[in-house]
């Protein structure tokens, strides 16, 4: 092979490579406009679930809501009413865990202990569980992402 031939082929190469970040660039929202929730919502709320859902289990979890965790829960103080949090433990990283009869998130690896509104009631974390705007409308529950 030529050195022509060669530098011909590297050249192919690198733009085949290229072509797909050109395309993620040209795609993205680069105005910083507000994208409407994936289920059409322009208020920026998701439906997680549903009260049935949430009735049977206790809670909801999904990992993958707006780019992090998300556990919704009914509100003790309100039981007609949600919260919603992010349950990743801001001490070391783990998943919190809803305990009904304590009214609170329990975090499994070092015993912290978060309220409903995700304040520390026990440490050893210092910092509490960043939260969610929710909301229930007729059956369906509702999560506005970050």
């Amino acid at each position: 092979m030529d050195r022509r031939t060669f530098l011909s082929w590297v050249s192919v190469g690198w733009v085949a490579s290229s072509l797909p970040v050109a395309i993620v660039a040209c795609s993205s929202n680069s105005q910083g406009e507000a994208k409407p929730a994936a289920n059409g919502r322009s208020d920026g709320f998701t439906t997680v679930g549903t009260i049935a859902d949430l009735d049977k289990s206790g809670q909801i979890l999904n990992e993958q809501f707006s780019g992090a965790a998300l556990l919704v829960v009914r509100n003790p103080s309100d039981p007609k009413s949600v919260v919603a949090v992010n349950p990743t433990c801001p001490h070391q990283g783990c998943l919190v865990n809803w305990k009904t009869e304590r009214n609170s998130f329990a975090c499994p690896c070092h015993q912290s202990l978060f309220a409903a509104d995700g304040k520390v009631l026990q440490g050893p974390a210092v910092k509490g569980l960043a939260t969610y705007e929710a909301k229930v409308e007729g059956n369906s529950i509702l999560v506005k992402g970050k």
